[in-house]
């Protein structure tokens, strides 16, 4: 066994939320740091809403923000949400990136609208532009393209439609 499979597993070099969610027996994959230092997890979908109470209890009081990206063509859907512990008279808070891959032929994430009101227009953007579906949202619609639009305009596989030929066929004469 080499020191990196080594390492993998030791508590000791993953950040303290993986520690603690290790030691909690929260399931969990360390995804290292990124380059300001802070810890990324990755998670499994359905067990997202059972891991996130885990940050949540840990002290992760504020859901910063919630994104989404295309990973690649024909390949997985990623919901990423930035967790940040904010305590009283403290120069550094505490931060966590937490990823949830998921299959794009069928992307369901749990919300997390119940923990952090503050994933409300987030988890529904993520809905609205790459297709995510954050199951037991209160409101999960479409919020900057109109109800009746066809497809999720941020997935690396989608086709821009032609407005050109739509105005055409309402030209009179």
């Amino acid at each position: 066994m080499n020191t990196i499979d080594r390492d993998e597993f030791n508590i000791e070099t993953r950040g303290r939320l993986s520690a603690w969610s290790t030691k909690h027996k929260f399931f969990h994959r360390p995804l290292g740091y990124d380059y300001r230092g802070i810890e990324i997890l990755q998670v499994k979908s359905e067990e997202w809403l059972s891991v996130a109470v885990a940050p949540y209890a840990y002290g992760s009081n504020y859901s910063r923000s919630q994104c989404a990206y295309d990973a690649t063509p024909g390949g997985f859907l990623v919901s990423v949400y930035h967790l940040t512990q904010m305590r009283d008279q403290s120069d550094q808070p505490e931060e966590v990136c937490t990823k949830i891959f998921v299959p794009r032929n069928n992307p369901r994430i749990p919300s997390v609208y119940w923990v952090w009101k503050s994933s409300d227009l987030q988890e529904r953007e993520s809905y609205d532009m790459l297709g995510i579906t954050h199951q037991g949202h209160p409101h999960l619609k479409r919020i900057l393209m109109p109800e009746s639009w066809i497809g999720w305009p941020l997935r690396k596989d989608y086709v821009v439609p032609n407005f050109y030929e739509l105005q055409d066929a309402y030209q009179i004469g």
